[in-house]
């Protein structure tokens, strides 16, 4: 009941449905195709990869999970102590922040060996690369945030002698946080890109391969059923991660922020 009267289950009965018919008429334009499971398994195929090989499936997520929390930790801690300090002053904005721009500008892929070069194949460099990833938006959503601090609150803050430094961390950093939260939502889900892109270049990482080093493994001996089960469970962590985050967004916001806020009219 809980469920109907909060319009949850509104929410809920849509997407489901449609993931029900998808994949009925998967299994069934396949199956009634003959399509060899090499060239493109049925769902059911893809759950017997799952069942038969859930202790590897396992241990590639629990390597992929570690290595995108560590990349999405520096990316964030680096994204918005990077735009606090760009935010401080205009020179120090205009001097570096292009840079920032050209970085992300830059393929990963294009620098991933040189960062294997430096950091030799493994965690480290899979941290490194996907902390990269993660930290561009994390820097602009932060400084745009910090940047649109309503000027007549910053007059008033002046007005009372407050300090460069009271002026950020009591006005400018709490009116940042609905744009820090989206540079959440968006760097969580690209860490987790930039783990899997990193185990394709840098190999084996956390004392054991990852998704990424499953998919090339399960690519090179054709087991198509298996590639799509690690392509599920990468799926699945990109859902967990931005769950997690969003939940986090609601707890920071949701009380005071107009994108948080339950509001009966659509």
């Amino acid at each position: 009941m809980d469920l109907v009267r909060n319009g949850r289950l509104s929410r809920i009965l849509p997407p489901l449905a449609a993931f029900v018919l998808i994949v009925g008429l998967w299994q069934l334009i396949v199956g009634q195709a003959g399509l060899p499971a090499y060239l493109l398994p049925k769902p059911s195929d893809i759950v017997e990869a799952v069942v038969s090989n859930w202790r590897s499936l396992l241990g590639s997520v629990y390597t992929t999970t570690l290595e995108t929390i560590l990349g999405f930790l520096f990316s964030v801690v680096g994204g918005v102590v990077g735009a606090i300090l760009l935010a401080s002053s205009k020179m120090i904005e205009r001097s570096i922040y292009p840079y920032a721009i050209v970085l992300q500008t830059i393929p990963i892929v294009a620098v991933a060996p040189i960062i294997v070069i430096w950091f030799d194949a493994g965690l480290r460099s899979i941290v490194i690369i996907a902390f990269l990833i993660g930290f561009c938006p994390m820097l602009s959503n932060t400084l745009i945030g910090l940047n649109s601090t309503d000027q007549n609150l910053k007059n008033l803050f002046h007005l009372y002698n407050a300090s460069k430094w009271q002026t950020m961390w009591k006005l400018r950093i709490p009116a940042a946080l609905p744009y820090i939260v989206g540079g959440l939502k968006i760097s969580c889900s690209l860490c987790v890109i930039g783990a899997i892109v990193g185990e394709y270049v840098a190999g084996v990482g956390g004392g054991q391969g990852g998704l990424g080093y499953a998919i090339t493994y399960a690519a090179m001996r054709i087991q198509t059923p298996y590639l799509f089960a690690c392509g599920l469970m990468a799926s699945l962590l990109g859902i967990a991660f931005y769950q997690l985050v969003s939940y986090l967004s609601r707890k920071l916001l949701g009380s005071w922020h107009e994108s948080e806020l339950r509001t009966d009219i659509d």
